[in-house]
């Protein structure tokens, strides 16, 4: 199932994560924490970035070591805690760790797949145990497009039905739906679609080529520069909002085209949240941290780089002092265009996505086609750490 953002800035009530601006927001804590519960799933979707498997593995974190890891989460303040997978309803303990997240204060989330698992009677245990919103992912308009996707005839019918129960039970719903070049010409459709189901938002996941995605499904520059820009059009248009993930430029579409409406210079707005459309900043390990299903720490479920795991290791130290961490949260640390850009405290460009197709995931995005203001200024950039193998740091 696809991970991405879910809730917003508001939900961290103690407020660690707004301390600080720039690159410090997000040294503190994260806003957004996801967790891998497994990796079973029974959809075989084409671009699976964790290959799902049909059964659980052995190796899962247990229930006893998901309840420590959600209690060390409150370290962190109150950050959105995400259950993904796979299929986090592949496991019977699901409930148990949605009430465990729920007693620790932290506004908890599920993005379940769509299987006959995704039932009302699930929704309302969840509801029970303190869920407060669900994900549920649409790749297509209609069955023929979703399903082929997803690999399981009959994925988007329970989809919707899954969708329709959980704004029944009040749940906040949260439509994904990942952009490639099958479902390219339909999104205008799977728009409309967004908004009958009444859902709260819609996050656009940008592909990035890792697990089963291959590169050839992605979309060219050009067309992600055309579609992001449509996305802010047609965002002034619709009552849901609008997120991208893996699409960090979008916010630098954002502050052009408001920049224009002002009549106002873009070098003006660039240290804003353009009237809290987006989290400025926020990108992998950069207000964002992923746990998978063996414990280990990455910076995304995108970026697969490990920086320890939650059986050994202080899951808050990692995501505040690990080596990979702290460089993916300097902006003066990324290469190519992205440093040289005026817009890179703000948007970043996708981490995963550079370390997918160059090796190195402080290079600059490919799927960004915007050439930087040979004007901006340009701080002296160090080189990153290197990681070795073993996953220890070369100096």
């Amino acid at each position: 199932m696809q991970v991405g953002e879910v809730g917003g800035a508001a939900a961290n009530g103690d407020g660690a994560v707004q301390a600080g601006r720039g690159r410090d927001r997000f040294a503190a804590a994260p806003l957004l924490v996801i967790w891998e519960v497994t990796r079973a799933c029974d959809l075989a979707c084409v671009h699976c970035r964790a290959s799902a498997i049909p059964t659980r593995e052995a190796h899962e974190l247990t229930t006893e070591e998901g309840r420590r890891l959600i209690a060390e989460v409150r370290g962190f303040g109150r950050p959105v805690m995400v259950f993904t997978g796979g299929d986090p309803l592949k496991r019977p303990d699901i409930f148990d760790l949605i009430e465990a997240s729920a007693k620790q204060g932290l506004p908890t989330h599920l993005s379940p797949s769509g299987t006959p698992l995704l039932t009302h009677d699930a929704l309302w245990r969840a509801q029970r145990a303190g869920l407060n919103g669900i994900s549920i992912s649409f790749d297509g308009s209609h069955e023929e497009i979703h399903d082929r996707f997803r690999g399981v005839k009959g994925s988007f019918r329970w989809s919707l039905e899954g969708a329709g129960a959980a704004v029944g039970l009040g749940l906040q719903l949260q439509v994904n739906t990942t952009i490639t070049r099958h479902n390219l010409g339909d999104l205008a459709a799977i728009a409309s679609l967004v908004g009958s189901l009444e859902a709260h938002r819609w996050s656009l996941f940008l592909l990035v080529p890792t697990g089963r995605a291959a590169a050839e499904q992605q979309i060219t520059p050009a067309e992600t520069e055309e579609i992001l820009s449509w996305l802010y059009r047609l965002s002034k248009e619709v009552r849901f909002r609008i997120k991208t993930t893996e699409a960090p430029h979008y916010r630098r579409i954002i502050l052009q085209r408001q920049a224009v409406e002002a009549g106002k210079p873009v070098a003006t707005m660039i240290s804003g949240s353009a009237g809290g459309r987006f989290v400025p900043g926020m990108n992998d390990g950069a207000g964002f941290v992923f746990v998978n299903s063996r414990g280990d720490v990455q910076p995304s479920g995108f970026l697969p780089i490990t920086a320890g795991n939650v059986r050994t290791e202080s899951l808050v130290d990692l995501y505040r002092t690990h080596p990979l961490f702290l460089a993916l949260r300097n902006p003066d640390r990324l290469k190519g265009r992205c440093g040289r850009c005026e817009f890179r405290a703000v948007c970043g460009g996708s981490r995963a996505r550079a370390f997918a197709t160059t090796g190195d995931y402080l290079d600059e995005d490919p799927a960004c086609s915007y050439e930087p203001d040979p004007g901006a200024l340009v701080p002296g950039a160090r080189r990153p750490p290197v990681f070795t193998e073993g996953g220890g740091v070369q100096p």
